[in-house]
């Protein structure tokens, strides 16, 4: 099972703001990669940002998960791209981890 990766980088500082411009100009296309059959594991990668914004980073991943059942979905917090691809390898071979907000410290 291969994992899809949905990368998302133009986010406000606001976590208010942040997630509403996730769930308007994102949510459709990512609901859409795991309607379709393609796709079995989905992370979204978010920037960095305060533990402000945990909430709504593990309510989006807690309910696509819960959504899309049986398929895995998880979002990545991380600016460095070490740290992002290290998660986003750690998530590819975790085939029991969903629903989940992973944030690195970067």
């Amino acid at each position: 099972m291969s994992q899809a990766v949905q990368r998302i980088s133009d986010l406000p500082d606001s976590p208010l703001d942040a997630s509403a411009h996730v769930f308007a100009n994102h949510l459709s296309q990512i609901r859409s990669m795991l309607a379709g059959g393609k796709t079995e594991a989905l992370a979204i990668v978010l920037p960095s940002a305060t533990t402000n914004h945990d909430d709504w980073r593990r309510g989006l991943a807690r309910d696509l998960a819960r959504e899309f059942t049986p398929k895995r979905v998880n979002v990545v917090g991380a600016s460095n791209e070490a740290a992002s691809e290290a998660l986003l390898s750690y998530l590819a071979n975790a085939p029991g981890v969903t629903g989940q907000y992973l944030a690195a410290h970067d």
